[in-house]
């Protein structure tokens, strides 16, 4: 079964409590539930974790120095606060709860919240007499009316010898309430259909037609409507990612048999998102056994493939559909082109011909093209341009 963080990226600030000694524990339950997990430690938290415990369960560089020259010569702090889904700062002293509600950048993990649009989970630990006190309680309500999420502390003895609340949850429970917040409802009561994945056209039964594309896009995409709460079907060709099994996984190999099962199910399909690379072309008549190396020239005849979205959206009760344009030239006057062909209601402009964004990466930087926008979707992870794309998409059109 799928875990509730794959995919997501956690960004973990430790800071200065002595709560700070669970924090390697922290980062293996987010681990348990599949997240990704970076750690920024500050000077106050490095007095009661070592920096190489916290890199050796994270197994990723632990950040702690805003002027780091080599980081900062990419510009390393604001690279982590577009790397985050989450920060979570876990534990939340009181001076760290201080600096955040006065908007302070003085060192690396308070400039990356300053600079990130990730969600934001604070996790407060500390004495409990400091922990009930106005200033505090101020702070917090600051924070939470900014839209930051918190972590309400448990209620015990404290290492000071006190009996109140202050102390760090369980992490396994800290884990849980992160997972939480990547549960929506935006799309609940949907039922989408999402081709992903190269398909692959046969010249004998060792050989084929296909495409560089890996799928992992439209996995995004698989993730990311499952987390808003849609009933999903996954068609998908060749790929080399993991399914999510909350899916409807339906494998294909050739164009044909992917046309076959899209259509096979649209009329109870709300949504439609082609995010496939479907060959346009396959072969008139591949061989049935291997075709031997004799010195001739080989000429092979195509045909084109049927064009799937086109198909689904010259239906008489057609869903609401996204398509993907994968384009190396002219690509925004040929992406308006789509749009206006196929009949849809959007078209993805992606710039396959950039190795950064293009088949295979883990980024992408796309551009959404409706009847009544064009915005761009500035270059991050894959899962962040779906959630983008399906922010922009539902808010125009649900």
């Amino acid at each position: 079964m799928i875990k509730s963080l794959t995919n997501k990226r956690i960004l973990l600030g430790v800071s200065g409590s002595i709560s700070a000694y669970k924090a390697p524990d922290v980062v293996r339950r987010l681990q348990d539930l599949g997240a990704d997990v970076r750690v920024i430690l500050t000077s106050g938290g490095s007095k009661f974790i070592t920096e190489l415990s916290l890199q050796s369960i994270s197994k990723n560089k632990v950040h702690h120095n805003l002027w780091d020259k080599e980081a900062e010569l990419s510009m390393g702090h604001i690279e982590l606060a577009k790397w985050a889904d989450c920060i979570l700062i876990a534990p939340a002293s009181a001076n760290m709860i201080s600096n955040m509600a006065s908007g302070k950048a003085s060192d690396l993990l308070s400039s990356v919240i300053l600079a990130s649009d990730a969600i934001l989970m604070i996790a407060p630990a500390m004495n409990q007499q400091m922990y009930k006190s106005g200033a505090l309680q101020s702070n917090l309500g600051l924070l939470k009316s900014r839209g930051a999420g918190v972590i309400t502390p448990d209620s015990g003895s404290q290492a000071c010898g006190d009996i109140g609340q202050g102390r760090l949850p369980e992490s396994i429970d800290i884990a849980n309430q992160i997972a939480k917040q990547f549960q929506t409802t935006q799309l609940s009561g949907k039922h989408i259909i999402i081709t992903l994945g190269a398909t692959l056209e046969p010249i004998d039964p060792v050989r084929f037609i296909s495409n560089h594309s890996s799928g992992k896009m439209g996995m995004a995409l698989v993730d990311t409507c499952i987390e808003m709460g849609a009933q999903v079907t996954c068609v998908y060709g060749s790929i080399n990612i993991p399914l999510n099994d909350k899916a409807n996984n339906i494998q294909t190999l050739s164009a044909q048999q992917m046309y076959d099962c899209v259509m096979q199910d649209i009329h109870h399909c709300d949504i439609f998102i082609s995010c496939a690379a479907v060959c346009d072309y396959s072969v008139k008549e591949p061989s049935n056994q291997k075709i031997k190396k004799n010195g001739d020239n080989l000429i092979l005849e195509l045909i084109p493939n049927k064009d799937i979205l086109a198909n689904v959206c010259n239906l008489e009760k057609k869903p609401l559909c996204i398509g993907f344009a994968a384009e190396t030239q002219n690509t925004l006057e040929n992406a308006q082109l789509k749009l206006k062909n196929k009949g849809c209601e959007v078209i993805i402009l992606n710039d396959v011909s950039n190795a950064e964004i293009g088949f295979n990466s883990d980024e992408n930087q796309v551009i959404f093209i409706s009847q009544k926008q064009q915005k761009n979707i500035a270059k991050n992870s894959k899962t962040k341009i779906a959630k983008n794309i399906l922010t922009i998409f539902i808010k125009e059109f649900l």
